[in-house]
């Protein structure tokens, strides 16, 4: 029985992508991912680094839509810091309740811009160094609010799309975020470093999900060493990616 679903499996299911070299398959990949989702865009919706610093912060075991949704009215009544550190706490829960545990998020956005009011005259910072010592701003969101807000590319962003896609794709054998980040900042030039994880995130959210793939729809599944395609292609068969 073995034998038999040997000489019937896809060619492709069998990893070509592992015989290339790593660079060059990820490149290739990349090449692919561009001309899938040809018009990279941040997720958020944002018109300033204040902005972008609150919706990072709710955007925490939330999705992206979501907080769009909240922060298009959030936005209208709190133009800056100094408006969220004169808010009362509970007026501000209310207003993110929508984007989950609300509470923790409050104190975050409330005491981020605390920060920025007292030690930056009002502005969000500009550096890594500084975003990082921002309540609810961890080294993935300063990266994301450089890049962003201020067109600073010292990164790459990695979420939870980054890190599943870039393992199966056998760029990283790491769950660790900055470790991933090292891996994928040696494997490409910096100039795709921003835009990278637009193209894992759009390709993790349409093909390459969690916890079922769609191989068999993949068009990146000739050049990836996980890729599983036909009947065999259920999680049960994935212990790799596991």
């Amino acid at each position: 029985m073995k034998q038999k679903n040997k000489k019937t499996q896809s060619p492709r299911a069998v990893g070509s992508g592992a015989k290339r070299s790593k660079k060059e398959q990820a490149l290739k990949v990349l090449s692919v991912l561009k001309r899938l989702y040809p018009n990279p865009h941040h997720y958020l919706r944002f018109n300033n680094p204040f902005e972008l610093l609150v919706a990072t912060i709710l955007s925490a075991q939330c999705t992206d839509d979501k907080v769009n949704a909240v922060t298009a009215e959030l936005f209208k009544k709190y133009k800056s810091c100094k408006d969220i550190v004169g808010e009362p706490i509970e007026l501000i829960e209310n207003a993110i309740r929508p984007t989950g545990f609300y509470h923790n998020k409050a104190r975050a956005v409330k005491g981020a811009c605390e920060v920025i009011v007292e030690r930056f005259g009002g502005r969000v910072p500009d550096t890594i160094e500084e975003l990082v010592t921002l309540p609810g701003i961890a080294r993935k969101s300063a990266n994301a609010i450089l890049q962003h807000a201020f067109s600073k590319v010292e990164g790459i962003v990695v979420d939870t799309h980054v890190i599943r896609v870039s393992n199966r794709l056998g760029w990283t054998e790491s769950k660790n975020p900055l470790q991933i980040e090292r891996d994928l900042m040696e494997l490409f030039h910096k100039k795709e470093w921003k835009w990278l994880p637009f193209y894992l995130k759009s390709h993790g959210r349409r093909v390459c999900k969690a916890p079922n793939p769609r191989c068999d729809e993949c068009e990146v599944s000739v050049l990836c060493p996980s890729a599983v395609i036909g009947p065999s292609g259920n999680e049960k068969n994935r212990k790799k990616r596991n």
